[in-house]
This record gives structure tokens, sequence and C-alpha cells, in this order.
């Protein structure tokens, strides 16, 4: 029930401060275990002006995922992504899981300002406060999305056709023996964290863009294609 959840739990009901209340941040998180580890890292980056997306695994058993729904619905600001994916780890679904996410929130009634994307097993090491004044020190307007130009160790990842396999005791990525084609509109393929903070401008290019839309047909096939895909896009000019 509602009133134990925002009791026992002891959540922040309003900004801690203007500057706090003027900038409200967006929240992926993708989860698929342990509830009690999920509420205590939503607890710790909660805060009623932001917004907060959770993107539960699929093949998550049903009582974990009722257990997150009854949570979620005590908050107006806290929602479940409206499609779910099998997520696998290193495929294509981990990315599309955030994209189905970044999909809900730019149709959200608040307005937030930069999108952070976390899994469940993060916690933070910053307030919310530190967080937005250093984004406004030197990246405001910016991505946050490091990289760098695709090194050779890292080129099987996108140069041999990958497949998922889902199955809820055990499910992996493995390469086939189909060579890909070179990526789209002739983009250099840089790599980096699958990890980010990227303004709404950004996130509203990334779901429009031909050349986005096109990387992303293109990386279905790659292994862990989130961790190139945001440093890609990011380097394009302008």
């Amino acid at each position: 029930n509602c009133s134990m959840v925002w009791k026992t739990l002891q959540f922040i009901t309003r900004p801690l401060s203007d500057e706090e209340g003027n900038f409200s941040l967006a929240y992926i998180i993708t989860i698929h275990k342990e509830l009690e580890m999920f509420v205590k890292l939503l607890r710790a980056i909660y805060m009623p002006q932001n917004i907060y997306c959770i993107h539960v695994d699929e093949k998550s058993p049903k009582d974990y995922k009722t257990a997150v729904e009854n949570i979620v619905n005590c908050f107006e600001n806290i929602f479940i992504s409206s499609k779910r994916e099998n997520v696998v780890y290193g495929g294509f679904s981990r990315l599309q899981a955030d994209i189905n996410c970044m999909r809900d929130l730019v149709h959200s009634k608040i307005q937030w300002n930069y999108v952070i994307n976390l899994c469940g097993q993060d916690y933070p090491i910053k307030t919310n406060k530190d967080i937005i004044q250093y984004i406004k020190s030197k990246w405001n307007g910016k991505n946050m999305t490091p990289g760098v130009v695709q090194p050779l160790h890292m080129k099987h990842r996108t140069q041999v056709s990958y497949r998922e396999y889902v199955h809820s005791g055990m499910s992996y990525v493995y390469p086939t023996k189909n060579i890909k084609a070179k990526p789209p509109h002739n983009l250099t393929i840089y790599f980096g964290s699958a990890y980010y903070i990227l303004t709404k401008e950004f996130v509203k290019f990334t779901l429009t863009d031909a050349r986005a839309k096109d990387l992303l047909e293109w990386s279905r096939d790659t292994y862990s294609p989130d961790e190139h895909y945001w440093v890609t896009l990011n380097r394009l000019n302008g």
C-alpha cells in the first residue's frame, strides 16, 4: 500500500532547492532482479520534479514484475516502459530497451532537460544537486557519451552478424559466419560506454533522424550495440 511505501521508505516529497526544481532530469532504469536493490536505488535518486522510466525485463518472474508495478503505481512521475524486451546481455535488446523508454519520455508531460540511464545494480555517489551542477559546469547543451574510434580488437563486434538466443534459463549472444555490410552513410564507428547523460534535443534527434534510424537498423545484429550507437551519433557534425 502506497501510504506504507511513502512512510517507511521516506521518499523526498519536494525539490530541495530552486536550482533543482528548475532543472528536471529523466532516468531510464533497466532491471531484471533484486527488488530490494532497485528500491534502494530509486529512493536514492528520487526527486518529485524528475521523471523515471523503468524497463523490466520481459523474462523476469511474474511476482517480481508485480512487485515493481505496485511500487511504481504509487508515484505520478514513475512509469514502466510501454514496451518490454527480453533483454540479452550484449544484445540489441539492451539498446532497444533504452530506446523504448526514450520514446515514452519524449511524449511525457513533464519537461526534462537531460536523460541518464542506469541498471538495477547502480547506486549514486553524488546528490541530485551535485549532478545538475556538474552538467551545468561544462556540459550545458552537450552530451556525455565518451568514446574513441573503434579499436582493432573490437572490430569483430560489427564485422560479423550476431544473434540473440533467448531462454528463461540462459540467454546469450552468439556470432554467425555472415559478414556485415559497411555502416550506412559511410559513418565512422566509435566505441565507448553504454551509459550516458544526453540532452532532450539529442534524444529527439536519435528517434527521428534518417542516419540514426539507419544506424539503428544496421546495429541489430552487432555485438553490444549500445556501446557504439550513442557515441557514434554524438560524433556527427552539428
